[in-house]
């Protein structure tokens, strides 16, 4: 039983120390806890109160008053000069007063519609704050991968560099290759070593960036193998379409051109008469000297018309006009950057895909051609240094680009996504 559940234990353990590794918990971690993104949730929630404001226009006002007076009066005289008697009064008054706007000439309406237009925008822009995130974060992620290999690589090359130096020394002694050879091989080591500097500085910034993007630390190893599984239109035709539905930037253009037109509405309305009805009741006590108790209710219908006022409401009138004209031009503007955007985004993700095959067909070429050539070299056979060390050189080459070009598919993949507003966590996972 004891070892029964020391090997759960373990395994979950196992099992959660995977998973604090892979993919989805760093993206997730980045969508918890992005202060940006965070920013633009709580500003959802203040849009959607709008909607509560905008609602209330249409309901009655109800104001409760109550009020206490104590009044002391004394030294009283009338006009012959007697003298009264002291007065002492404890007036209150209760009253309740409820306001019904009846016409506002569409002005609550309107104000409504573009609560709710507002709150759809809202909605957009966190749309498109998380599929910035969820870029960032892959982007830091797979960057991260592509840094490691590299430095792996360049390690890896001064090691089997260091190795030829010293075989080289030993063949030199014994007559088989020339100072020249020995000179090249030395020269070659030290390229390496620097190159193998660059790569371990490129890696400590991309640690650093992932650890700014995700927001917990870089893990001493990371999951190479994990596939992000996306779904993505197979020709620019689909492409195009889903850009024009979906896209947030495009979306939230088109909200504020309907928001503008709203606004156009309700200064339009302000312009119109408007009809509200006010019921009241109150109760006064110990009123006055000669009356002791009042009770009054009344019901009053009001209608007002602004018909000057100064020019404010024209002129206001006319800025909503402009400020819709400005937001039909932004909107044509984003419909052709979106176009273009998305045109682009097609195209990069083609052209990765193509790179990442013959990535890997350079690599297995190339590591056919050095082992080859280090056979021949090493057998004493026409092989000469510069060949061994080209070929080495092309190797490393082949294998660093291979690695980029993997990052690189999977970012032009999630960047397409982002253009036709599909990216997600549900949509990745």
């Amino acid at each position: 039983m004891k070892f029964f559940l020391l090997f759960i234990i373990v395994f979950f353990n196992f099992a959660h120390a995977n998973s604090a590794n892979d993919l989805m918990f760093f993206i997730e971690s980045a969508y918890k806890n992005n202060p940006k993104l965070n920013a633009e949730r709580e500003n959802l929630k203040s849009t959607k109160e709008n909607v509560n404001i905008s609602r209330s226009e249409f309901l009655p006002n109800v104001t409760v008053t109550g009020s206490q007076d104590s009044k002391h009066s004394t030294k009283r005289t009338d006009q012959t000069g007697s003298g009264l008697s002291d007065i002492s009064r404890n007036t209150s008054k209760k009253s309740i007063s409820v306001d019904q706007k009846i016409f506002t000439g569409f002005e609550g309406y309107n104000s409504m519609k573009k609560s709710r237009l507002e709150v759809e925008q809202a909605n957009s822009k966190l749309k498109k704050i998380e599929q910035e995130i969820i870029l960032e974060a892959v982007t830091a992620y797979y960057d991260l991968i592509y840094k490691v290999k590299k430095k792996d690589f360049n390690l890896a090359n001064v090691d089997l560099l260091e190795r030829q130096v010293e075989s080289d020394k030993a063949r030199l002694q014994r007559g088989e290759i020339t100072l020249t050879d020995l000179a090249q091989s030395e020269s070659s080591l030290a390229g390496a070593s620097a190159n193998s500097i660059v790569a371990e500085n490129e890696f400590l910034n991309s640690k650093t960036n992932f650890e700014r993007v995700i927001r917990v630390s870089a893990p001493e190893t990371i999951d190479e193998d994990f596939n992000l599984t996306i779904n993505l239109p197979t020709n620019l035709k689909d492409v195009l379409k889903l850009s024009e539905e979906n896209n947030p930037k495009l979306i939230i253009a088109k909200l504020d051109y309907e928001i503008a037109e709203r606004e156009v509405s309700i200064e339009r309305a302000k312009l119109s008469p408007s009809a509200s009805i006010n019921y009241s009741r109150s109760k006064s006590n110990d009123y006055s000297s000669t009356v002791d108790d009042i009770n009054e209710e009344s019901v009053k219908a009001t209608v007002t018309w602004p018909i000057i006022k100064g020019g404010e409401n024209v002129a206001s009138l006319k800025k909503s006009k402009f400020k819709r004209e400005k937001s039909n031009l932004i909107l044509q503007d984003t419909a052709n950057q979106v176009k273009s955007s998305t045109t682009n985004a097609w195209s990069s993700y083609q052209s990765a895909e193509s790179v990442l095959i013959a990535t890997e067909a350079q690599v297995r070429a190339a590591e056919i051609a050095n082992e080859g050539i280090t056979l021949e070299y090493d057998s004493g056979n026409t092989r000469t240094t510069l060949e061994v060390i080209q070929s080495r050189s092309l190797l490393l080459n082949a294998r660093i680009d291979n690695a980029k070009a993997e990052r690189d598919l999977i970012t032009s993949k999630l960047k397409l996504m982002v253009a036709i507003g599909s990216l997600s966590l549900d949509n990745i996972k």
